[in-house]
């Protein structure tokens, strides 16, 4: 039986972020050696994981930043159990490690994310690996990348909720102020054509509906629903929702008066919550 030591002990606590008495179980199971003891850490992981893969992993956290040209955004969610957890400064380092590793190796996709390396292991694995340290479910919950002329993130206080803006122009101040009203508000799409059919069909289904329940002819209900579809438009399409600094003024013409060829390309928004 090998001896361990203090040092070992500390060293795959490095690795993998597991409790002391963890590492030394781990460590003396396998007479010292290092890299079964990680295994043994995670087949660990993957039995927590497997145990509480029908749990639901909605708390975490949202991160998003741009690269350092500004020309490419990225943006992901690590989920978890509680808040207890998310709250943990590891939890925040393991979610900022997946984050720099997706934008060193400019991933388009969460399932090329999952497959890239970190501590030696693919992010899958560490994800694996760490359930088995926390005891809870983790997971990717979502990831996304916009890319323009001009990138600006935006971390709302509390990392619940975060949100990336592509821009035609490089305006920094213009772009924060987008990317918070999107975190804010939640826009579908860009515009009204940019707004997925699917959406636009089940909108006109709805509004037609309603409008039959509200003892409209039937005739009426087409027109009825049009004119509903246009205000669904104005509400959560961003260039036309009000601008929440001055409802005097939609996204688009606050952009306008900052730059006449500035407008937004793309978005995508993240929340915990909503």
């Amino acid at each position: 039986m090998a001896a361990i030591t203090a040092k070992d002990v500390n060293e795959l606590r490095k690795k993998t972020g597991a409790g002391m008495m963890d590492c030394k179980k781990a460590l003396t199971e396998a007479n010292g050696d290092m890299q079964e003891a990680m295994d043994l850490l995670r087949k660990k992981g993957q039995k927590i994981a497997a145990k509480r893969g029908d749990r639901e992993a909605s708390e975490g956290l949202v991160l998003a930043e741009a690269n350092a040209d500004g020309s490419k955004g990225y943006i992901l969610s690590l989920n978890c159990e509680t808040d207890f957890v998310a709250k943990n400064e590891d939890f925040g380092k393991l979610a900022k490690s997946f984050l720099d590793t997706a934008m060193s190796n400019n991933v388009e996709d969460k399932d090329a994310l999952l497959a890239l390396t970190v501590d030696g292991m693919t992010i899958a694995d560490k994800i694996t690996e760490q359930s088995g340290v926390i005891g809870e479910k983790l997971e990717i919950g979502d990831y996304g990348v916009v890319e323009a002329a001009k990138v600006v993130a935006y971390n709302h206080p509390g990392n619940q909720i975060a949100s990336i803006v592509g821009l035609t122009a490089d305006d920094v101040d213009a772009g924060r102020q987008v990317a918070m009203q999107v975190a804010a508000m939640a826009p579908v799409a860009v515009d009204e054509n940019s707004v997925p059919q699917d959406i636009i069909e089940k909108e006109l289904e709805i509004g037609k509906e309603l409008a039959i329940q509200e003892g409209k002819p039937a005739e009426m209900a087409e027109k009825i629903a049009q004119g509903r579809l246009k205000k669904f438009f104005k509400e959560t399409t961003l260039l036309n929702q009000q601008f929440i600094k001055d409802n005097k003024q939609t996204v688009k013409d606050f952009l306008k008066s900052q730059n006449a060829d500035l407008t937004v390309t793309s978005f995508k928004r993240i929340s915990l919550s909503v």
